[in-house]
């Protein structure tokens, strides 16, 4: 409803970041902060008097932890929830289980200068409210089944970050590769796809924004469901059958071939599209490179990311796929693509693994 606020609830046991978070967020005209809880248990009796648009909810508290807090909300009345995590392995690895129960966003905070960080992070915070207020909350959590028996500010463009090694795409390889790109909700329905592939597969590059730290705990937990092997992406990796990559958390992640083989190229570089890594570099670089050996999928998140750069495959010659709205977290960066006409196919979730193996 146009007007409408978005009521936020705050669960964290540091006094700093309630205090810090409550004043930010008071400044937000489309925020409303309902309330402020120190822990689960109290958190409770404030959602029995008001249930809140957003929570906004730290992992390590006394009384009750905030993942089995996150898994008792999803069971009885999903809610977006906006995960504030310390930035270290141990709470990388604690958050992802998180987000496996149904978190949609991470905010990362230092074990140090944390006041300041937190007020330095406002515009995130806030966007990633905005964000989680939109999510289709009939996918909170949801457990997709894999499919049976498969068998083998103004925004910077992604031209500056593709690679500048000469070279371009080969007409035909017996080499396939797919790359993937995600956002929010992506977590999921990466563990769905990925989880349905059989040990022998094409090659898969994948984009999924995430902060740095995480994308490696990320990848390992997906390396212990799947058949195939998963692992965050280090310079200059084969992509080969059988192996997922993910790019690293604060880096771009690009496609580049040598001979008849791709490798990844994993670098700094500008923000893209808000993102770093960004979809939209990883997908221009396999346009260039792989062309009509490629397929690109585009799945849930919020945001543009990743459209244009589908489109470019697309006139390259990839085959081009988008996840459809029913199945989506959020409905954001594949609406987009669908609008620039950079989608083939529009599909839901649980199809997208059989079009990895039919190609």
């Amino acid at each position: 409803m146009p007007g409408r606020k978005i009521n936020v609830l705050l669960v964290d046991d540091s006094a700093v970041v309630r205090q810090v978070l409550l004043a930010i967020l008071s400044d937000t005209p489309d925020i409303n902060v309902i309330g402020a809880a120190s822990d689960p248990i109290f958190a409770m009796d404030k959602l029995a008097k008001e249930w809140p648009d957003v929570i906004v909810l730290d992992v390590e508290m006394p009384r009750m932890d905030g993942i089995t807090f996150l898994k008792k909300i999803m069971s009885e009345r999903p809610t977006p929830v906006v995960i504030c995590s310390s930035l270290t392995p141990k709470g990388a690895e604690t958050t992802l289980q998180a987000m496996a129960a149904g978190a949609v966003e991470i905010i990362t905070k230092p074990t140090s200068g944390l006041k300041n960080f937190l007020l330095d992070s406002a515009p995130e915070l806030v966007s990633a409210i905005r964000a989680a207020a939109q999510v289709n909350v009939r996918n909170l959590g949801k457990r997709t089944a894999p499919a049976a028996a498969l068998t083998p500010a103004t925004k910077l463009t992604a031209d500056a970050m593709l690679p500048a090694a000469n070279g371009h795409a080969m007409a035909q390889t017996t080499e396939r590769i797919v790359a993937m790109g995600t956002s929010t909700g992506g977590t999921q329905a990466l563990e769905a796809v990925l989880t349905a592939l059989p040990r022998v597969c094409p090659g898969i590059v994948i984009v999924q924004h995430m902060p740095e730290k995480f994308t490696a705990s990320f990848a390992a937990r997906l390396n212990s469901l799947c058949q195939i092997e998963v692992r965050e992406a280090k310079n200059n990796d084969r992509i080969h059958p059988g192996l997922a990559l993910i790019a690293p958390g604060g880096k771009h992640m690009m496609v580049t071939r040598s001979g008849a083989f791709y490798h990844v190229q994993v670098v700094d570089g500008p923000l893209v599209n808000r993102h770093r890594p960004s979809v939209d570099v990883l997908f221009r670089s396999v346009a260039k490179f792989a062309g009509r050996n490629a397929t690109g999928i585009i799945m849930t998140g919020m945001g543009d990311d990743g459209a244009r750069g589908l489109k470019e495959m697309l006139d390259a010659g990839s085959a081009t796929v988008a996840q459809d709205e029913a199945s989506c977290v959020v409905f954001g960066m594949p609406k987009e693509a669908i609008k620039l006409n950079a989608a083939q196919r529009v599909m839901p979730l649980v199809e997208i693994a059989q079009v990895i193996l039919h190609r």
